[in-house]
């Protein structure tokens, strides 16, 4: 995006005389027949924008055929815990493309995110976020800002596998692959060379998650030297975050793992100017989902005030997606205009910028109004050279490596003192594995422990083999049945591996 100078609304030129260089019947139209696409009219403000993107698809020539499903709050109704039926799975593993609307999930235990169960059950990857500013039609105060955040939409904390585990720890389990990392890692810096970008930065937390979020950034290196023409970055996640949310304009692809992305997205887009001008892909193998990135607001439902853009310029990258940049362009340099002209709805109106307050219906008009048109002061559209889908990469499955078993860590439930955990465990075994440490949060208690540390009731005793003697899983599973049998509650084991003759495990702090 070009940097625009802060200056008052300039009088509107008729229309009529920003006619863009194709013309309106090359651009919406075109040879090919109608390709078939989901939709989902969705929850609350779902319907009315949906309704409105339709009409400008419509309008624009788009070579669709919409296959309705219902999802969401109705489906929940009936007791489906998804928020989705067997009819619509058939109709999105048809058609492999979906425009949904936004959904309500209804609150409380017994019922799953539709996004969740939709982006994990069809395998969409990769969510693709951009985060453009539209000043000074928009307010915000980075007015150069044109970031794409690249997300892992699969993993990581989202793999959703927690656990109580002791009356004061729960335990959420993070999970990085190494064919998820490189997957999503890959399709970033595809985009980037798709759509003519520069660099592409990584945010991850490896100086804390060395073993996880080390993979990521590590994989992100490794991978980065195949694409020489594109320049590759890292950045610790929390000074990441605070840099694109002070200097936005040094940014242009951020990948990351789930989490964060989900964090940075909605950071990028508010400073961008709004929420619900946002549009979102979600890129899988074998199906694609599209959709605003902004929830259903059911305070505002039916009274046409909500903004359409977000999911507009969502179908947009549906249509680029499906290979109809023709269309996607016209549509995109249509709504910039629109939004030029000062046509804004209740979220983006401002006394003094703005010409007219519209509603959702109106503003879709006007977008259908404009078509044909190109912007005059923001950059605009083109999706020529990345008018189709990018190819999903594929993942290097390397030799396995050495897998050698070279302890245990049980995690036990104990109301008491590192020492006397340890007593307790040492009177009732002295096997092939002796205890070595004892740790609590992380923080290696015993032995030499620090009486300032503070402990809760779950705690972590690392056993390996005593002196030199070999050590397997089998003789971990009878030392487990031992102190089960004692009376100490073991909660949780995990085996300790070295991989090719490196530790395939975290050391305590303290240690």
């Amino acid at each position: 995006m070009t940097m625009i100078t802060r200056t008052a609304p300039q009088p509107v030129e008729p229309v009529e005389s920003r006619v863009s260089p194709q013309s309106p019947a090359q651009a919406a139209t075109g040879a090919g027949t109608a390709v078939p696409i989901t939709v989902a009219h969705g929850d609350g403000i779902g319907p009315e924008i949906m309704t409105a993107c339709l009409s400008v698809l419509d309008a624009a020539g788009a070579r669709i055929a919409p296959e309705p499903i219902e999802v969401g709050e109705a489906v929940y109704a009936r007791g489906v815990s998804s928020g989705i039926g067997p009819d619509a799975w058939e109709s999105l593993r048809r058609t492999r493309v979906f425009l949904k609307a936004p959904i309500t999930t209804p609150q409380g235990g017994g019922v799953k995110s539709l996004n969740v169960t939709i982006r994990k059950t069809l395998g969409l990857f990769a969510n693709v976020r951009p985060c453009t500013a539209y000043a000074p039609f928009v307010a915000t105060r980075h007015p150069g800002m044109d970031v794409v955040i690249v997300r892992e939409n699969e993993e990581d904390l989202y793999a959703g596998i927690e656990h109580r585990q002791t009356a004061d720890v729960y335990q959420c389990l993070k999970l990085i692959t190494r064919p998820g990392t490189e997957r999503i890692v890959r399709y970033a810096f595809e985009y980037a060379r798709a759509h003519g970008r520069r660099k592409v930065t990584c945010m991850t937390k490896d100086n804390i998650m060395k073993m996880t979020d080390g993979l990521f950034h590590g994989l992100f290196e490794e991978i980065g030297t195949h694409y020489p023409d594109i320049e590759r970055e890292h950045l610790i996640v929390d000074i990441g975050a605070a840099r694109l949310a002070e200097r936005p304009e040094r940014f242009d692809v951020v990948v990351t793992p789930n989490l964060y992305g989900d964090i940075l997205s909605d950071i990028a887009a508010e400073v961008a100017g709004s929420v619900g001008l946002a549009g979102s892909a979600n890129i899988g193998a074998h199906c694609a989902m599209f959709e605003a990135i902004h929830g259903s607001a059911p305070d505002i439902a039916g009274q046409d005030r909500a903004n359409p853009s977000g999911l507009l310029l969502a179908a947009v990258q549906m249509l680029v997606h499906i290979g109809q940049g023709d269309v996607a362009e016209r549509i995109h340099n249509a709504w910039l205009a629109t939004l030029e002209d000062g046509i804004h709805t209740a979220d983006v109106h401002r006394d003094g910028v703005s010409n007219r307050l519209v509603g959702t219906q109106d503003f879709a008009r006007a977008v259908i109004g404009r078509l044909g048109l190109a912007p005059r002061t923001l950059r605009a559209a083109s999706y020529a050279a990345a008018a189709k889908p990018i190819a999903v990469p594929l993942v290097s499955r390397p030799a396995r490596p050495d897998k050698r078993f070279v302890g245990v860590d049980v995690f036990i439930d104990w109301r008491g003192t590192p020492d006397g955990l340890a007593t307790a465990i040492r009177q009732v075994y002295g096997g092939a594995l002796a205890l070595t440490m004892i740790t609590n949060r992380g923080v290696k208690v015993w032995p030499d422990g620090l009486p300032e540390t503070f402990c809760t009731d779950h705690w972590r005793c690392r056993f390996m083999p005593a002196g030199t003697m070999a050590a397997n899983p089998a003789q971990a599973a009878q030392m487990v049945g031992r102190l089960l049998a004692a009376g100490i509650d073991v909660v949780k084991t995990e085996n300790l591996y070295l991989f090719d003759g490196k530790p395939g495990f975290s050391l305590g702090q303290g240690q």
